[in-house]
């Protein structure tokens, strides 16, 4: 009877390696996959930083020199150490111009209603100007003819405005205008000191209301010399006689920013008793025999 050899069953130990081998390979996966986001996300934040800063060069918030010394700080950076996420600082109450005005046109829109009254007897008139919402109160409606103290009956309609232009973030700016008529009276010996006593009169009423910190106000006379319709005729005289409440955006720009070439040195006035200029260093030329 022939005997059967019986095989003996091989028992591998080294079935650990093919598991190691799956779990290196994973990991290895695991480290390219954080790689490939880790760039991604640089390269987005450099499309974002280039972004802002091309924003802020086409609002004129800061000046070309600033933007190229900005730019060649980030290169630099960037050569050294990895990009990181960087934190952008705003002036206080900046917004896009597209939400500026949209802003402003709804403060309009909210003046428009509570002074429809003013707006159809001609006395006031709102309207979207170049820097800005431009409140116009005609003289016909606050004031005397060459006086600069708004009349008692106008009150109410001054409360009301500083109480809606108060509630807003913007600046406010107050310019008397008037015609080119001369003027010449006991108090006034001219239309700048006219225009500029109207808007200071209107600015000292909402300060004396508590409407706006005064901080937000300035006051401005131009005079003749910022006419809106032609004073060749009485209806137009009586449109350029008028004091323009100008709701203005904050910006912020710092003039002393890198880049703004500073002004050294002590101010002095030049007169005619200033010494003569040193003679120049350089030899003239000699002249021709």
């Amino acid at each position: 009877m022939i005997k059967r050899e019986r095989r003996k069953s091989i028992v591998s130990r080294d079935r650990w390696l093919v598991s190691y081998a799956d779990f290196i390979t994973l990991l290895f996966g695991l480290f390219v996959v954080m790689y490939a986001f880790a760039k991604a996300d640089q390269k987005k934040q450099m499309q974002v930083s280039e972004a802002i800063d091309s924003a802020f060069h086409s609002m004129g918030i800061f000046s070309e020199a600033a933007l190229h010394q900005a730019k060649d700080a980030k290169a630099s950076a960037s050569a050294q150490k990895p990009v990181q996420p960087s934190n952008v600082v705003m002036g206080e109450n900046m917004r896009s111009p597209a939400q500026v005005k949209e802003d402003l046109d709804h403060v309009g829109r909210d003046l428009s209603h509570a002074l429809s009254n003013q707006i159809a007897e001609r006395t006031v008139s709102i309207h979207m100007g170049r820097d800005g919402l431009v409140v116009s109160l005609r003289e016909a409606g606050f004031f005397s003819s060459g006086s600069a103290t708004p009349r008692p009956e106008s009150a109410p309609t001054l409360r009301q405005i500083a109480s809606k232009l108060g509630a807003t973030a913007y600046d406010l700016r107050i310019e008397g205008h008037t015609d080119n008529i001369p003027i010449h009276n006991a108090e006034f010996d001219s239309n700048w000191e006219l225009s500029s006593a109207r808007a200071t009169h209107i600015a000292r009423i909402f300060l004396a209301m508590k409407a706006m910190p005064p901080d937000r106000l300035s006051a401005a006379g131009y005079a003749e010399f910022h006419p809106v319709a032609s004073n060749d005729t009485a209806e137009g005289r009586g449109e350029n006689r008028r004091v323009d409440l100008v709701v203005l955006p904050r910006t912020k720009i710092d003039l002393s920013a890198p880049g703004v070439p500073q002004v050294t040195g002590a101010w002095r006035k030049i007169t005619d008793d200033d010494p003569a200029p040193p003679p120049s260093s350089e030899t003239p030329p000699a002249a021709n025999p």
